[in-house]
């Protein structure tokens, strides 16, 4: 279920969001009626960004055997092709 929630909650009633998002429910904190950020588990968090990480790495591998660099417009310009097929 979706919890939205003053970010003041942080605060004030901590034990409550950490019980939410152990559970592995993202919180959802608001600030003056607008969405400010969300609070998660380390565990939800590396679930959603450990293959991204790994993926970093391995370009990192890969630009560092190279000496071949791209310009950003060149690499920005075949990405937005890549997405519009």
């Amino acid at each position: 279920m979706i919890q939205i929630r003053p970010v003041s909650d942080l605060r004030n009633r901590f034990p409550e969001i950490e019980d939410a998002v152990s559970g592995g429910n993202p919180v959802y904190l608001t600030k003056n009626g607008y969405g400010v950020m969300v609070v998660m588990s380390l565990e939800k968090y590396a679930e959603l960004t450990d293959e991204l990480e790994l993926k970093l790495d391995e370009a990192d591998r890969a630009a560092a055997a190279s000496d071949v660099r791209h310009a950003h417009k060149e690499v920005f310009s075949r990405l937005k092709a890549d997405l519009r097929e």
